[in-house]
């Protein structure tokens, strides 16, 4: 169940490639969904993808996709409610640069989580890291396979939360 609506809550955003969606090969997976599905959704989901986006949820966080795929925000919708998640917001390439490259002469970074009031950003790549201290939004990189990733996430999220937004922190809560 989501904390009322009216209140203001802070926004995690995932990268789908390498991040959410991962090669079998390489990472821990979520069981592939079943026939026909899988024909329609070959992507495999990083193993504990859906616990910790409910989780995150749970928290009271809003979590969102932003990635520079030109996926439309109708299939990663379906595909993740195969798994039983719902996204609060979605940008994907094509919004991306309708809404925040748009007609401007100086090329953007591929990803400004800042510009949809997104507090924390996971990405695999360096440069969207790296950027995040040029253009002011945070992030944390995951790429390689890791058993702890989810907690780690929620860590960092909530790090942000108490740094940025000390107006949502639950005054009981002890610091950690």
């Amino acid at each position: 169940m989501k904390p009322d609506v009216g209140l203001k809550r802070m926004r995690v955003s995932f990268d789908l490639d390498e991040v959410l969606f991962v090669r079998p090969d390489t990472h821990k997976t979520e069981p592939p969904l079943p026939f026909p599905l899988n024909r329609i959704f070959q992507e495999r989901l990083r193993l504990g993808t859906p616990e910790l986006i409910k989780s995150l949820q749970a928290l009271g966080y809003d979590v969102w996709v932003y990635t520079s795929s030109f996926r439309s925000e109708r299939y990663i919708r379906l595909l993740f409610r195969c798994y039983g998640v719902t996204f609060d917001g979605i940008v994907n390439g094509e919004r991306h640069q309708r809404e925040v490259q748009r007609n401007q002469k100086t090329i953007l970074p591929q990803k400004l989580p800042n510009r949809y009031r997104i507090s924390l950003h996971v990405d695999d790549e360096t440069v969207i890291c790296t950027s995040g201290s040029l253009y002011g939004f945070r992030t944390y990189q995951l790429d390689a396979q890791d058993d702890d990733w989810k907690e780690k996430i929620i860590r960092r999220a909530e790090e942000v939360k108490r740094l940025d937004h000390p107006e949502l922190v639950n005054p009981t809560e002890s610091p950690r």
